[in-house]
């Protein structure tokens, strides 16, 4: 039961710190999804958008939680 409380405290934090995020997500410089690095082609009948440099963000992001959350429940 207590592994069940620990896991209700976890999902809360990171509810409440995305929660923040987005509260001030106007005041960030950088936002998602327009980051530098990310390519965005258009032209007259055609856009191509690849979020490359968010893609890494994200992926490097995901990574550090799931390694908290491993260590923090072995």
């Amino acid at each position: 039961m207590a592994d069940l409380g620990k896991i209700f405290i976890t999902v809360g934090f990171f509810l409440l710190l995305i929660g923040f995020l987005l509260s001030f997500s106007d005041k960030i410089p950088f936002h998602l999804g327009k980051l530098p690095g990310d390519i965005y082609i258009k032209k007259e009948n055609f856009s191509f958008y690849f979020p490359i440099t968010t893609s890494v963000v994200l992926s490097i992001l995901l990574s550090v939680v799931l390694y908290l959350f491993s260590k923090f429940f072995r």
